[in-house]
């Protein structure tokens, strides 16, 4: 900011107390009328920042403009440190670091325009995927994925259980060979599935672990935890991958995780849903929403576009192809400047790169069978071996076309075994799944009713679309190049911490709004007491948008119950389209004996799950005092008199029950509210009345609903899973402390081994043979009966070597420290005695002290002098093996008494 500043200008400072700190600053502003502004608008209101959420003021952006447009503005962080303006590049997507703006400043193309953070909250985006999984999450204006402690962005989804504790990610990875039978991979498919399900059956013969069937029906792995046998739920083990991926981004943020997006594929039916919320409970997470993959890569994609149709122009079609390691996912979405909309998905759930490797894995058996006799798959390790060497082949193969050797040593009865492959061969094997590539895609186009020519761009992502196969199927397809601008393994997990920063009050992101869609078409059913019989009605045809409501009107007498239900038996995946049960309890007939009007509120909520959200019933109360116009509901209510838009009303021929559908697409992140038909009629109450009529008073009564989900942890089973896991966490922390007290000895005896034949041998005593003997008995412990002990055991043993060993260490320090010490006294002492004999010269600078002072000094100088010459030669005659006759601490000391005294 320019300092000179014109004489009528009045420079004020306005100070900002941080709530989290004692830190102010002061902020220089050359307008009187900005003060009145803060005063009357900013002061008030400094503690609720969107939409009334208290948070402290750390974290805050503060920019002024001057009226010559220059403007000063810091950024504070939670901690107090002030970061100047333009530090708040993000090492994470490309453009992510935002410039936060203020008054006149132009708003950036960066997502994340501004920040208001507080201390207590975070903005984690988590992709769980089949084999791996990535965290991202929101700091500094920017998303960057974060790194485990590995210093690896790449997680494995792998969970290991041993005798004493459970081993996750890179951890449990590593014992996949070693303990093939308690190391859990690929139960991300098992989600809301029963163990009767024909498709957990067909798995169960190729798993390396065992699977069981829990009380409840559902799929369990059976495996050794603690030295017992377990059976945990699904929910359960997923619920152990979060807690691994929630401890590595709270280590990443310095902060306590919570809030969290995780993502879903596209075709989750309603059961798997409900299941991974259950499992984000488990690990003490708050799910604010279960997004599709491919939504949240359209979302990553899309928020750094700035050159996006306006809203009244035609939008913009981008086709997003996701082939992973387990699942084919493919979506078209329509982008306008700020808005984003799924059109419709397809998919194919049995595609994916587990499939080149199966077929990898099938060659290389028949060849080592014939070329070495051996039969691979009757033993799990050397399989498990096959498979993850086989998949580094095919990551190979993407990059190179000659041939390619497979070598394994010690493979099976340690027999060596290799082989080689290349590219041509590789995919001649692979035609079969490559023809599985297109078909999905033509159906995408056919369900959101495009041409090939509609396409804007193709942008692939997922560990497998780097096949060069795949991407020359697709490509010849929509018969344009394909587009690779968003990092193919980590652009679920952006696209998920973006949805977060939306979603959470501690971010200011650019307006952009998200429409998904509902997979599969929700039917309800209900027995018709007309016809005694069973009534059916789509409620939410495929391609639907969510979230979103509808509310319907029954005239009912007595308590009745819906079924919702998947009604495409053909275009499931799932073997049971039963989404739940609903019981709509406590309905009564009006006083007049006739039915009452019952409004259910049906919704697909943001995670994309089914639910009856509220049920009411409506009294009609007449009254012959007076006439007035009559309140009633009628289906001719002009267009835009009502915050609703309704649909066409659908009319039921069984008499007993009318549904009249209303409807309202909500803006993204904003929870429905469904007017009633009455508030219509409050609106309009101001019209001229067409007859005078008996006045009608209505009574609205909110009705208990039942909810029956068709797979769902029950509350006392998910408070059971919920302290369970967190026991679980406590055995692992206490070992992580018992395992890191042991490894504290083992490095101790080796260090001081390695020492007391090294820089520590001129300082160690006759006592040495004892120390050494003490370190070497102790490692033959740690081998031996020390290998399994108590924590407290190995910080005894530590004790005891390091009252032997410290000493030692001790001289060390002081034989290097001392000279550096007596030096710098010295130095002190020869200042003191200069200035003594300037001052003796007469010098005029020093005559207006006085001399019993000056005396003083050199005096003290004097025997000061003499104390360090004789600690100097009494030191020196000393040997280095015994304590030292004057230690480091003494001389500082004497040294802060020089310059202080």
């Amino acid at each position: 900011m320019n300092t000179k500043l014109k004489k009528t200008r009045v420079v004020l400072y306005f100070f900002f107390y941080d709530c989290i700190s004692t830190c102010k600053f002061i902020l220089p502003c050359t307008s009187l009328s900005l003060l009145y502004l803060y005063y009357i608008y900013f002061y008030p209101f400094r503690h609720y920042i969107r939409a009334g959420v208290t948070m402290p003021l750390a974290g805050r952006w503060c920019r002024i403009t001057g009226s010559s447009g220059s403007a000063v503005g810091c950024y504070w962080s939670a901690e107090g440190e002030k970061i100047p303006e333009r530090s708040h590049a993000s090492a994470g997507a490309p453009h992510a670091a935002a410039q936060l703006h203020g008054t006149r400043t132009r708003v950036d193309h960066r997502p994340l325009t501004g920040i208001l953070r507080s201390s207590r909250m975070s903005v984690v985006g988590f992709d769980v995927g089949f084999m791996n999984c990535y965290v991202a999450v929101a700091r500094a204006g920017g998303i960057e994925t974060v790194a485990n402690e590995y210093s690896d962005r790449c997680t494995p989804a792998c969970v290991s259980f041993g005798p004493r504790n459970r081993s996750i990610g890179a951890a449990a990875k590593s014992q996949v060979v070693t303990n093939c039978k308690n190391t859990v991979q690929g139960f991300k498919r098992f989600h809301g599935r029963a163990f009767s399900d024909p498709y957990v059956q067909c798995l169960k013969n190729s798993l390396v672990y065992d699977i069981a069937q829990m009380p409840t029906g559902t799929t369990g792995i059976k495996v050794m935890y603690m030295e017992e046998e377990k059976v945990f739920s699904i929910e359960q083990v997923t619920a152990m991958l979060l807690t691994k991926l929630k401890e590595t981004a709270e280590n990443a943020l310095k902060k306590p995780v919570a809030d969290c997006v995780v993502s879903v594929p596209c075709y989750y039916t309603d059961a798997e849903r409900r299941s991974v919320v259950d499992a984000a409970q488990i690990a003490g997470l708050n799910c604010l929403r279960l997004m599709n993959e491919t939504t949240a890569v359209a979302l990553a994609y899309g928020i750094y576009k700035q050159d996006l149709p306006a809203l009244e122009e035609k939008a913009r079609n981008v086709v997003f192809v996701d082939l992973g390691h387990s699942g084919y996912q493919t979506s078209v979405c329509a982008f306008n400047k700020g808005k984003l909309k799924v059109l419709a998905t397809a998919c194919d759930p049995e595609l994916g790169g587990k499939d080149f490797d199966e077929v990898l894995v099938k060659y290389f058996c028949e060849e080592f069978g014939k070329k070495y006799k051996l039969d691979v798959k009757s033993k799990p390790r050397a399989l498990v071996r096959l498979y993850q060497e086989c998949e580094k082949l095919k990551k190979l193969m993407s990059a190179n076309s000659s041939d390619l050797p497979l070598n394994i040593e010690c493979f099976m009865n340690d027999v060596d075994v290799s082989g080689k492959l290349n590219r041509g061969h590789f995919e001649e094997m692979c035609v079969d799944i490559l023809a599985r590539v297109e078909p999905p895609l033509q159906s995408l186009l056919e369900h959101a009713k495009l041409k090939k020519e509609d396409i804007y761009a193709v942008e692939i992502v997922g560990g497998a679309s780097r096949i060069p196969a795949v991407k020359e199927r697709i490509s010849k397809f929509f018969g344009k190049e394909l587009s690779t601008t968003l990092n193919a393994d980590e652009a679920v997990a952006r696209g998920c911490a973006l949805q977060c920063a939306i979603l959470s009050p501690a971010f200011k992101v650019r307006e952009f709004s998200i429409t998904d869609i509902v997979p599969y078409p929700i039917s309800l059913k209900w027995h018709s007491a007309a016809d005694e019989g069973l009534s059916d009605c789509e409620v939410f045809p495929k391609n639907h948008a969510a979230p979103f409501s509808k509310v319907l009107t029954f005239y009912r007498k007595e308590p009745f119950s819906l079924e919702a239900y998947y009604n495409c038996p053909n275009e499931l995946l799932y073997p049971d389209p039963t989404i739940g049960q609903f019981l709509i309890q406590k309905v009564v007939p009006q006083a007049s004996g006739e039915s009452s009007k019952v409004k259910v509120k049906v919704r697909v909520n943001i995670h994309g799950i089914f639910s009856v959200s509220s049920a009411s019933l409506v009294e009609v109360q007449k009254s012959d005092e007076t006439e007035e116009p009559m309140e009633t509901e009628q289906a001719t209510d002009k267009d835009g008199e009502s915050k609703m838009q309704t649909d066409q009303d659908e009319q039921q021929a069984q008499g007993d029950a009318q549904k009249e559908t209303e409807e309202k697409t909500p803006r993204e992140n904003e929870e429905m509210e469904t007017n009633t038909e009455e508030s219509k009629s409050e609106k309009k109450s101001d019209q001229p009345p067409q007859a005078k009529k008996p006045k009608v008073k209505t009574k609205v009564l909110e009705l208990p609903i039942e909810n029956s989900p068709q797979w769902q942890l029950a509350d006392d089973m998910l408070n059971l899973f919920v302290e369970n896991e967190g026991k679980m966490i406590m055995q692992d922390k206490l070992e992580k402390e018992r395992n890191d007290a042991k490894n504290n000895v083992e490095e101790y005896v080796y260090d001081m081994r390695d020492k007391l034949h090294g820089m520590l041998e001129k300082f160690v005593s006759e006592s040495v043979n004892a120390l050494s003997l003490k370190l070497e008995d102790t490692e033959n412990w740690l081998y031996e009966d020390g290998e399994d002990q108590p924590k407290q055991v190995y910080i005894d043993k530590l004790a005891e070597l390091k009252k032997l060993g410290q000493p030692i260490q001790e001289r060390y320090t002081e034989a290097e420290e001392r000279p550096k010490v007596f030096e710098e006294l010295g130095k002190q002492i020869q200042q003191y005695m200069k200035f003594v004999e300037a001052y003796k010269m007469k010098e005029e600078q020093y005559d207006h002290l006085d001399e019993a002072d000056v005396t003083k000094v050199d005096k003290l100088a004097s025997d000061a002098m003499m104390w360090m010459n004789s600690n100097m030669n009494q030191q020196s005659k000393q040997s280095l093996t015994v304590d030292p006759s004057v230690k480091v601490k003494d001389i500082q000391a004497k040294t802060r008494v020089r310059m202080y005294g």
